[in-house]
């Protein structure tokens, strides 16, 4: 009767009946326990379980089963711990496969997936549950030696298994999560039952695995096999249900799996393209919309982040930080800084700060990243890492230094907050600080190889770049002689709607040479407008048959610039995005190339702290520019003296950029020293554009002087706003320099104390 009522769903009636039976027997506990199981109640199992002095296997299987059912770590606790568990487990004398199942899941739910394993290993005859369990193990683990079980395993299960989408799919998931994307795709190409949750996996596997384009292939394969599903009477359902109108769980999980591979993909059309095709009933989905914002910042479309954003009536924190990271992305710091005071403050949490921080960092605003990363009261990792980030792309290396310090005062040391500081040093040519930096790394981490490799190989190009190729050369050869591989840096890059992939100096596409004889014609107007070939950034020894020109006009992103203006094609826009950071040389060169073709060039590339950055440049005649991520612009005004702190010396407050000794306090300093610190330490910031407005104001004649001249080598632009009004003077600044200074000499014969003092006083 109790059975009988449980299975039809009144528990009530059930447990009415249980409770006011006199003579409880296992029998009765086993049909209860089986029918709060049935009813999703195993919470109930427990409290069951806990009452029987004297179970039997049936009633043991029941407990696993339902805490099995439970499925989070917390809960599992009302079972006891696993190792109270697994007593229970040995104690039985005749265990059944639901207990080896339910074993093995609660093993894996505790991140013990090689005692699962271990359990798999007694099993002799292990059914679809156990192998599935057993993949999901080795897709927790992830290492060489599961794949070699994976591989052995899987090449022994009957091919009736391909048939079982769940089978499959975490064999899938296991192979991606072991680095194996092509017996992965075997898998997948053997199953004889494809499911949404199959491509889902597969798609986030080829992500995870840098191969995000094979992931949009994959989506489009969705609608090729749905076709196929539509003509085969055998199989009328959908592989997409009715997917231009309904919303449903699995289409959500394919949609954001597509919108990650096109962010992380980071090209603009592309992603144009393939949005479209998500129904409007989809894109309302706050997970939908909170990618999508992501995805249009990543891919330069700002405009579109925001419309995004502020249909929103109310964003979660992931909203918020992802329109924050927008911004950063495309160097729009202040308006990053303005979202995140905006920001109910419930909502923030350290993905937030690493988003401002590195929007920060992008746009030079230190003393605002300083601001908000010391109020931080729980600073993680990589929210050190992201401030020292900040610091050591301005040269900020003392203060830099000293947060690692501080951070090692509490933590142990991590090789992450390492490569900001030798990545800024590397910027800066600083090889004594990079060297210093590298053996630190080596002594703590000396087992951390991918890391290492990657700081020795930047090591190298300080060397290279500062122009001591000797030892540029004998770091190389012993990376060389250790095995380790250098990472092959590839641009992608849209033309006319296919993706094309360049390597340095690659031959590799028919047009190969009409875009080696384009890259000429490019050196050969760059030239023509002033560029010099930078030597520092060739990194190895040059053949016989080499030059600086041949050399760095190989890069797999002028290459790639190139195959655009071939055959005549007059672009208005080119994105390219690449896997490592791009030279200075090249740098230049994109810019001077947007300006003479006239269009717009962004390229994204990606360091190993998996930041994006932009480099956006157009010709003179277009309305709108992106901004350089790492573009910076300075003012100085009459007033700029007075936002020093006056208790430090001249020479601590610019020792934030540069290392010099001064004794005298800025208080102590009339209103000429304080200009001369103010505009030092603009200048010490290395500004692109300056914004100056009454410099002049209580400098003399030489300061004057000075700056005429500082102006005149200053490579970036300068805006000079001066509101004083001079007589007019025939000739250029020299002959009224020698006006003012004819009259300084006529003012102190006549009358020496009125002599004016500044050039503010004439």
């Amino acid at each position: 009767m109790r059975c009988h009522e449980m299975q039809c769903g009144d528990i009530n009636r059930a447990q009415l009946l249980f409770e006011t039976s006199t003579k409880k027997t296992l029998p009765m506990y086993g049909a209860m326990m089986k029918g709060y199981i049935k009813n999703n109640l195993p919470k109930k199992v427990i409290d069951l379980f806990n009452e029987i002095k004297d179970p039997d296997r049936v009633i043991i299987i029941l407990l696993f089963n339902a805490c099995a059912q439970l499925g989070t770590n917390e809960e599992l606790n009302l079972c006891g711990d696993v190792t109270s568990a697994k007593s229970l487990f040995d104690r039985s004398s005749k265990k059944t496969i639901s207990m080896y199942g339910a074993m093995m899941k609660g093993f894996i739910i505790n991140n013990s997936s090689k005692q699962a394993i271990d359990l798999f290993n007694e099993i002799k005859d292990p059914n679809e549950i156990i192998i599935t369990l057993f993949f999901n193990a080795c897709a927790q683990l992830g290492t060489g030696k599961e794949l070699i079980l994976l591989k052995s395993i899987s090449s022994k299960i009957s091919n009736s298994f391909y048939s079982d989408p769940y089978v499959v799919t975490s064999l899938i998931d296991a192979f991606m999560k072991c680095g194996d994307v092509t017996s992965a795709k075997a898998s997948f190409d053997k199953s004889t039952k494809k499911t949404l949750p199959m491509y889902g996996v597969l798609m986030k596997g080829f992500i995870v695995n840098d191969q995000e384009e094979e992931a949009i292939d994959m989506f489009n394969d969705i609608h090729i096999d749905e076709l196929h599903r539509e003509n085969d009477s055998a199989r009328k359902m959908k592989l997409l249900p009715e997917m231009n109108t309904d919303c449903f769980e699995a289409n959500i999980a394919i949609y954001l799996c597509l919108i990650k591979a096109l962010t992380k993909l980071g090209i603009l059309e592309q992603a144009q393209a393939l949005i479209q095709q998500i129904p409007s009933s989809v894109r309302v989905d706050h997970r939908i919309r909170n990618a999508l914002i992501h995805m249009w910042g990543k891919v330069g479309s700002v405009d579109k982040a925001k419309r995004i954003f502020d249909k929103i009536s109310q964003p979660d924190h992931i909203g918020w930080t992802a329109m924050i990271n927008s911004y950063g992305l495309n160097g729009m710091g202040d308006e990053a800084v303005k979202l995140f005071y905006q920001m109910p403050k419930e909502s923030i949490d350290h993905l937030t700060y690493i988003c401002v921080l590195n929007a920060c960092s992008h746009s030079g605003l230190v003393d605002v990243a300083r601001s908000i990363f010391n109020n931080i009261q729980t600073k993680t990792e990589i929210i050190y890492t992201t401030m020292i980030d900040c610091l050591s792309r301005r040269a900020a290396f003392e203060e830099a230094q000293q947060l690692i310090e501080q951070f090692e005062r509490d933590h142990a040391p991590a090789i992450t907050i390492y490569m900001p500081l030798l990545s800024g040093a590397r910027n800066q040519k600083y090889s004594k600080l990079s060297q210093e930096v590298v053996d630190r790394m080596q002594k703590l981490f000396p087992n951390m190889k991918d890391s290492l490799v990657a700081a020795s190989i930047l090591l190298a190009n300080v060397y290279a770049s500062s122009g001591d190729i000797g030892k540029a050369t004998d770091i190389k050869i012993e990376l060389h002689k250790s095995g380790a591989k250098k990472r092959i840096g590839v641009t992608v890059t849209d033309i006319d709607g296919k993706l094309w992939k360049f390597r340095a100096h690659d031959r590799s596409h028919a047009e190969s040479a009409e875009i080696h004889e384009q890259v000429d014609r490019m050196s050969k107007r760059i030239i023509e407008h002033g560029h010099k070939y930078d030597a520092s950034w060739i990194v190895r020894p040059m053949e016989p048959d080499e030059t600086i020109e041949t050399l760095l006009c190989g890069h797999s992103e002028r290459l790639a610039m190139a195959a655009h203006f071939i055959r005549n094609r007059k672009p208005k826009r080119i994105q390219m995005t690449k896997n490592l950071r791009i030279c200075g040389d090249c740098h230049e060169v994109t810019k001077l190339v947007a300006l003479i073709y006239q269009c717009e060039i962004v390229i994204e590339y990606t360091g190993k702290l998996k930041q994006g950055y932009a480099l956006g440049c157009q010709g003179p005649s277009r309305d709108k520019f992106r901004r350089n991520h790492r573009f910076l612009v300075d003012r100085f005004d009459q007033h700029v003296g007075e936002q020093f702190d006056l208790e430090l010396t001249a020479i601590e407050h610019l020792k934030r950029h540069i290392n010099m000794l001064c004794s005298n306090k800025i208080q102590e300093n009339h209103c000429g020293p304080k200009t001369r610190v103010a505009l030092s330490d603009l200048i010490a910031r290395q500004p692109d554009v300056l914004t100056l407005g009454e410099t002049t104001n209580n400098l003399d004649i030489e300061w004057i002087d000075a700056i005429v001249d500082a102006i005149h080598d200053f490579e970036g632009g300068v805006n000079v706003v001066e509101h004083k009004q001079i007589n007019q003077t025939d000739g250029d600044f020299d002959d009224y320099r020698k006006e003012l200074l004819g009259f300084l000499v006529e003012a102190t014969i006549h009358n020496p104390s009125a002599a004016p003092t500044s050039a503010s006083s004439i």
